[in-house]
């Protein structure tokens, strides 16, 4: 259940509005690119629980820190999120762990968990509840997973599902909650945004998953699935850069595919926030236009080898924020402009999970994942509880 101690909103102080505003671009550039955009009773939340989520990823990523000491600090974390642990406490026990492989400006953000949290406590008591049951998802299933993680990849597509779910999916669910509670209208789009809001994170996971595929095996780990490789005979245990085959380039093709097509569902979410709110689209529309140019990037250079090489370009970037700010308050032309950017990209059919129908409580992949069939629809339940305290 959450449970929020001290969930009555107040103020936050400057100090901590300024600091979240000043390490933003430090940790994202696409989050301080697109955050802003947003409009201001939003902005502070997303910017936060941004923030909340980039401390319980920098935890989890830490090689420096064992299996258990991960579980503990992820706990450690959200008990502070929600009160139960003491801010100052958990920051100064982890913040000394984390090695040079962790970004500065991430120690730092690790080090200035009160300030952070400040912020959190200023939050609608219905703000607080969607950032809490999305880190509670998030901190158990990046665990799970990346405490199996190593160079044979995932299992299957379906491991892939549940993975990009728990880092991604999940914080598609607690901006849509976010946005409903910032306009009300949406309310009658909610379960309907809560499920392609899956498929939305899904969509920009996979595509920073096969750009950094390099990068992640310097790191030890892998998070492609095994079982489409192996179906062109590639064993990603013994994948190295540089000696890719076609039926490496054929497997990765048809992951850019299926990422195409979660984008689309992307795409279609967008189109159901209403025109006037240009901010709240321009937000979703630069992270899709951003994750199908690295999609064309990707196919076009199926042989890369770092991700370097295929970043898009600083002019690629200002074209997608000129074209939606011209056509943003149109669906047809945002459909246009949607197909005309992906032209020439495979489109991989989702596999029949993601068609079926479904109530939010069922979406795939949340039901396959254990850790979450039990619990995360009994804490709905309790939000709907905070929101009318």
């Amino acid at each position: 259940m959450i449970e929020l101690h001290n969930a009555v909103p107040h103020a936050g102080s400057e100090e901590a509005n300024t600091y979240q505003d000043a390490i933003l671009p430090k940790v994202s550039r696409t989050f301080a690119l697109t955050i802003p955009q947003l409009p201001p009773e939003l902005r502070r939340a997303v910017a936060n629980a941004y923030l909340l989520c980039r401390i319980a990823d920098t935890i989890e990523d830490e090689p420096a820190l064992s299996a258990e000491q991960k579980r503990s600090f992820e706990n450690a974390f959200v008990d502070a999120v929600t009160g139960d642990a003491d801010a100052r406490q958990v920051a100064d026990e982890v913040a000394p762990l984390l090695s040079n492989e962790t970004l500065e400006a991430e120690r730092d953000l690790m080090r200035q968990l009160p300030l952070v949290l400040q912020v959190t406590r200023s939050l609608q008591p219905p703000q607080q509840a969607s950032i809490v049951k999305c880190l509670k998802i998030m901190s158990h299933g990046m665990h799970e997973f990346q405490r199996k993680a190593g160079l044979q990849g995932l299992a299957t597509l379906h491991d892939l599902d549940r993975y990009c779910y728990c880092v991604a999916g999940v914080v598609g669910e607690m901006l849509t909650e976010l946005f409903v509670d910032f306009e009300p209208a949406l309310a009658v789009h909610r379960n309907t945004m809560l499920r392609l809001a899956v498929s939305f994170g899904q969509g920009l996971q996979m595509t920073n998953i096969l750009k950094d595929q390099w990068e992640d095996r310097t790191r030890g780990v892998c998070w492609l699935p095994q079982d489409m490789f192996a179906r062109h005979g590639i064993k990603l245990g013994e994948l190295k850069s540089g000696k890719q085959n076609a039926g490496y380039a054929a497997t990765m093709s048809e992951l850019v595919g299926i990422a195409h097509a979660h984008l689309r569902q992307a795409l279609d979410y967008t189109l159901l926030i209403p025109g006037k709110h240009a901010g709240v689209r321009r937000f979703c529309l630069w992270a899709i236009g951003m994750a199908v140019l690295t999609l064309r990037n990707l196919q076009n250079n199926l042989d890369f080898s770092a991700g370097t090489q295929i970043k898009i370009s600083r002019k690629a970037v200002a074209r997608t924020i000129l074209f939606t700010r011209i056509f943003g308050k149109s669906n047809a032309a945002l459909r246009w402009l949607f197909n005309s950017t992906a032209r020439g990209l495979p489109l991989t059919p989702l596999t029949a999970e993601w068609s079926e129908p479904s109530t939010p409580a069922r979406t795939w992949p949340k039901r396959s994942i254990p850790h979450i069939a039990d619990v995360t629809w009994r804490e709905t339940a309790d939000a709907q509880e905070v929101r009318h305290r």
